[in-house]
């Protein structure tokens, strides 16, 4: 008689059990201390008992299997197959194993065959006392349960996965076990309600940026500005300077690069180039005089007959006279003024004046000619520039000869016509020029400015003249 269960053989055959009873009773009657495997030795009995490892080894039976021990070892059934216990004297039915009712049932643990009902079992050292732990099996059974015949006799493993003999939907993998055989999902899946679902990795931070789940996978990727590491989930910086985006300077950052711009340019809307700043429309004193934008910065210019000043902004004047750069002769005097300059010729006195020195003509006294006539000229020059701010004191003059109970009276003579100017005095001996009005250059003016001197004492009344000569500037600012 041959019965057919999963994960075990059960027959009828005498020589085996004769062998399993041989090899029990040689355990139990031993008297050495070595035990072979699946028994340990009992010090107080002095024989080898069995280790039930159903009770010691933490999970022996994958996923929901059932551990059934048995005398030296042990095995793995499906739980629906071994529900009831086993009795001790009378043996009972094994129960017919139910499926629910649907098109692929779970069979992660696999499937367990029809099981009938088994003989009478045959117990080593039959007796009174409880049964064994474990199934009994038949005497006519040869292998396991999951076993078979092979040509030399032996028990070999069926493989239900090869043979396709297993019970595992289309959506799990079988696998083969010793005796047995195991429904799975293969990687990347889970199994769900008899079923192998996708599992979302993405829902579990996999991917240290981007994720996107495929069937049975998933797949990380980077932001702009990251490459993905050999590990396939990490992300680390690229450096986009060193492919030298930028028309300036690049500033590298986590993620993304900023271009910068060197003095004097400002950032594109690209964003990547940089434009030419223009100073000199920020203001319109940047520059005393001209302002000329170049590109990354900008230089003042100054008008002829200045320079531009350490500043770099403000203009001075050149003194050509100082710097020899002229054109007058040796007889010539080189006069300086506000962006130019002028040669005076030498001083000549017109009759009946003669030269007293270089810059001063006298009228002698003795001279009848000289009645009425200012007693000195003395010859004076100065520079004025225009839209110079009023009024303004720009020249003083003052009596050098006093005489007892003399007075003096200043006053412009003549080259007032515009009325620019005015005297004021200061004090009895002394009064200054003041420019009254804005006057425009470029020109020269001439002023005779006079001091009188009244002594009426000695009824004296007499003149000395100070010939200003003014060259007005134009304006250059």
């Amino acid at each position: 008689m041959f019965v057919e269960l999963r994960g075990l053989s059960l027959s009828s055959s005498k020589r085996m059990l004769s062998v399993v009873l041989c090899i029990m009773c040689c355990i139990h009657y031993g008297k050495s201390q070595t035990c072979t495997d699946g028994f340990t030795f009992d010090r107080r009995s002095r024989q080898c008992m069995d280790i039930d490892e159903c009770r010691i080894l933490p999970d022996p039976c994958r996923g929901d299997m059932q551990c059934v021990n048995q005398n030296g070892g042990y095995l793995c059934m499906p739980r629906g197959l071994y529900s009831q216990s086993y009795g001790r004297n009378s043996p009972r039915p094994y129960p017919e194993p139910s499926y629910p009712e649907e098109p692929y049932p779970d069979r992660s643990l696999g499937y367990s065959e029809t099981y009938s009902a088994p003989v009478a079992p045959v117990v080593p050292g039959s007796g009174p006392g409880p049964g064994p732990s474990y199934p009994i099996v038949s005497r006519s059974t040869p292998c396991l349960l999951g076993y078979t015949f092979s040509a030399d006799g032996t028990c070999v493993d069926v493989d239900e996965c090869e043979a396709e003999s297993h019970q595992c939907n289309p959506t799990q993998v079988c696998i083969n076990t010793a005796g047995g055989y195991t429904c799975s999902c293969t990687e990347g899946y889970w199994l769900v309600g008899g079923q192998c679902q996708d599992i979302d990795e993405c829902r579990y931070g996999y991917c240290q940026q981007l994720c996107a789940n495929v069937p049975g996978s998933y797949s990380c990727s980077c932001s702009p500005g990251f490459l993905l590491n050999t590990d396939a989930r990490t992300c680390q910086d690229v450096d986009e300077c060193v492919t030298d985006p930028c028309s300036h300077g690049c500033l590298n950052t986590y993620g993304s690069f900023m271009c910068t711009c060197d003095e004097g340019f400002e950032l594109a809307a690209d964003g990547t180039t940089c434009n030419d700043l223009d100073e000199c429309s920020f203001s319109d004193f940047l520059c005393q005089h001209t302002c000329v934008n170049a590109p990354g910065s900008f230089s003042c210019v100054c008008p002829s007959g200045y320079y531009v000043y350490e500043d770099g902004r403000s203009c001075e004047d050149l003194n050509e006279c100082e710097s020899g750069n002229n054109t007058c002769t040796t007889e010539q005097v080189c006069f300086n003024f506000q962006g130019g300059y002028t040669c005076l010729n030498p001083l000549r006195c017109d009759p009946p004046y003669i030269e007293l020195s270089d810059n001063q003509c006298m009228c002698s006294a003795e001279n009848p000619a000289c009645r009425d006539r200012p007693f000195t000229v003395l010859y004076r020059h100065m520079d004025l520039s225009s839209g110079r701010s009023v009024p303004a004191d720009i020249f003083q003059m003052q009596a050098t000869t006093r005489y007892p109970g003399a007075f003096y009276i200043f006053q412009i003579k003549s080259g007032n016509e515009g009325r620019e100017f005015y005297m004021r005095q200061t004090s009895n001996i002394s009064a200054t020029l003041v420019l009254a009005r804005p006057i425009k250059g470029p020109k020269t003016v001439v002023l005779d400015l006079e001091m009188v001197t009244v002594n009426n004492v000695i009824n004296f009344r007499g003149s000395s003249i100070i010939r200003l000569t003014i060259f007005v500037s134009e304006h250059p600012f």
